[in-house]
């Protein structure tokens, strides 16, 4: 198998923790920015090591055949646990719970990647293998036991993460679900691997030789499930990090119809501007401000009897109480609006001594803009729109 395959994943691996780096250094307090930034080192360091170039480089520097095997190893136990351990942050509970499993996890692993040095250091693997040392060193003293110990690791670890990852799945938002899912699949991919050197190592013990499942078979199942699973822990980070600004774009043009109608009415939205890069949030407050300062100006001429008829015709028609009080509102506003525009000097404004009361519900301006675009484009009230808005 190409190193490519290897070095593909590495590189995605190491952009990722390059970008958090600059927030883990501001928050180098926070667990789970600290979980997730040594899951993705972990990870990323099984890629680089796991290459054959890589082996071989080791083992050249190290004057010591196979010495690349205990290091791969344990760097894979490594990211066997913080995997674990970024799960139980992520999903939270009690503090000393959380640290009290992390410390297991830590131990356990921590004492697994130990394991595979001492292993190796007792054992004798004097010919260097650079893809078939599981197989080749299958029955030899410590080195198999080395083998089993590393994939007995991976294997539990897998079926760890995807349990606690289906035992989540129940009533978090659709971003995680999704991310969830995911990781089960890339932890449930992981395990073939597993499966094929088990079946390779074990074919070895009854004297057959299935090497290329370990040597040929196995490696694709890594690379895939890496995938997977780099795109579950990043769905709900890039959902979460994208939702506020498209939850402020859906409300920003929603209340265009009405931002519209009342764009003019006070000096203030006539005269604030908001700079060409500013975010969408603040897009959105700005067009709120001028909405909710328009209905201020047109409070006067607010007819309140008007907009009992309309609310009454509405639920006369079958509308639901919110789209009944939204088109009473319309209406309202946009008779207030030829009120305003037929008194050019402002008097009701100026001999007004108190705002008219508010209806009983609180107004949900989005609800209004939909019903007033409904009320204008059938014509009924022969009004038209300014074409754009100055903002």
């Amino acid at each position: 198998m190409s190193d490519l395959a290897f070095f593909v994943p590495a590189v995605l691996g190491t952009v990722a923790v390059l970008v958090r780096l600059p927030r883990l250094r501001r928050n180098v307090r926070d667990p789970l920015l600290r979980a997730v930034v040594m899951y993705l080192l972990t990870c990323t360091g099984v890629f680089y090591f796991g290459a054959t170039s890589t082996i071989v480089k080791v083992n050249e520097v190290t004057g010591v055949p196979n010495f690349a095997a205990p290091l791969l190893y344990s760097l894979l136990m490594a990211c066997c646990g913080s995997g674990i351990i970024l799960m139980i942050t992520w999903r939270g509970g009690p503090p000393a719970r959380i640290r009290r499993a992390t410390r297991w996890c830590a131990g356990t692993y921590g004492a697994l990647a130990v394991a595979m040095f001492v292993l190796f250091a007792l054992g004798e693997a004097p010919v260097e293998r650079l893809e078939d040392l599981d197989t080749y060193y299958a029955n030899t003293p410590y080195i198999r036991e080395m083998i089993l110990l590393y994939l007995m690791g991976h294997s539990a670890a897998a079926v760890i993460m995807a349990s606690l990852c289906r035992r989540w799945l129940s009533g978090v938002p659709r971003e995680l679900r999704a991310g969830l899912g995911l990781m089960i699949a890339g932890y449930t991919i992981t395990l073939g691997f597993d499966v094929c050197k088990f079946a390779a190592v074990g074919a070895r013990w009854a004297g057959v030789d299935w090497d290329v499942l370990s040597t040929k078979t196995a490696r694709p199942f890594v690379t895939v499930s890496f995938c997977f699973i780099l795109l579950g822990f990043g769905v709900p980070l890039i959902v979460q990090r994208f939702k506020e600004p498209w939850r402020d774009w859906t409300r920003y043009r929603r209340l265009e119809t009405l931002s519209r109608l009342l764009h003019g009415l006070t000096p203030t939205t006539a005269v604030v501007k908001i700079p060409l890069l500013s975010t969408m949030g603040v897009r959105r407050l700005h067009r709120e401000s001028g909405i909710h300062d328009g209905l201020l100006t047109l409070n006067p001429y607010f007819d309140l009897a008007l907009r009992a008829r309309a609310l009454a015709d509405a639920l006369a028609h079958g509308a639901a109480d919110e789209n009944a009080a939204a088109a009473a509102d319309a209406v309202m506003v946009i008779a207030a609006v030829d009120a305003l525009r037929a008194d050019p000097e402002r008097r009701v404004i100026a001999s007004s001594r108190e705002l008219q009361p508010e209806p009983g519900e609180k107004r949900d301006l989005v609800r209004i803009s939909h019903a007033l675009a409904r009320i204008l484009l059938s014509g009924d009230q022969g009004r038209s729109i300014p074409e754009r808005e100055h903002a």
